[in-house]
């Protein structure tokens, strides 16, 4: 039986068992069927993962089942930290919903934006989780949120383990390279109107989950000169 078929039965026993706890009562009180809604959301959260990892590798039952048992998950709520500058970044984050950032702080106490993660992305500080350095980075939730987070060693056995899913992980980081080199051509030459109308056609889950200051640091502007712009924008949409 494929993976995704089992988690869908699995699922479906827990929603049974939830109906029935709900006729008669139990879940009126707290406590009383959380374990079991607990493990429906946990199964959701790796089906999801699951579909993700289906665009890359087509992973075999014994392997799907391995590289999910691998993750744990995590919520955060809104300003909590993955990982704060100067500790060690010890895992890789796949967002399931929400929304993360990483950003650093320069010497004036000026915010600077790295990268956005939202649904079906992945963040940690590269560096400091391959280098095992302190990491340069901070990482924290703009809203409440959920990940599904492995950490180094289990990442590590897994390659070995399993090569197909090197192959993935190696496509991603080949993806993430193109984008951040694109990011920076376009903020060395593209004039700052076209770089946030790439930025809202490109990420519009993201634009509508932020504040706009928050897409200024993104973008390398002010927040004060991103309002002018979009004021421009209204006005020649309207003219």
């Amino acid at each position: 039986m494929h993976v995704l078929d089992n988690c869908s039965g699995v699922k479906k026993q827990l929603k049974r068992k939830i109906n029935a706890l709900q006729l008669f009562g139990f879940l009126d009180h707290p406590g009383k069927g959380n374990n079991i809604k607990l493990e429906l959301h946990f199964l959701s959260m790796k089906e999801q993962l699951l579909n993700y990892v289906k665009r890359f590798v087509q992973p075999t039952p014994e392997e799907a089942e391995y590289f999910l048992s691998l993750f744990k998950p995590r919520k955060y709520l809104k300003k909590q930290f993955v990982v704060q500058a100067g500790d060690i970044c010890l895992v890789e984050s796949f967002v399931v919903s929400g929304c993360l950032r990483s950003y650093f702080v320069d010497v004036n106490g000026e915010i600077h934006i790295v990268q956005f993660a939202v649904e079906n992305w992945w963040i940690s500080d590269m560096e400091s989780l391959i280098k095992n350095v302190p990491s340069q980075l901070n990482i924290d939730a703009l809203v409440d949120s959920e990940v599904l987070q492995i950490e180094k060693t289990d990442f590590e056995n897994l390659l070995v383990k399993f090569p197909k899913f090197e192959k993935m992980f190696r496509l991603m980081l080949s993806n993430a390279f193109i984008s951040h080199q694109r990011r920076i051509i376009d903020n060395l030459s593209v004039p700052a109107k076209e770089r946030y109308l790439n930025f809202i056609k490109n990420h519009r889950d993201v634009e509508q989950l932020v504040p706009q200051h928050h897409i200024a640091s993104y973008l390398g502007m002010t927040p004060e000169f991103l309002s002018q712009i979009r004021k421009k924008l209204t006005s020649e949409k309207f003219s």
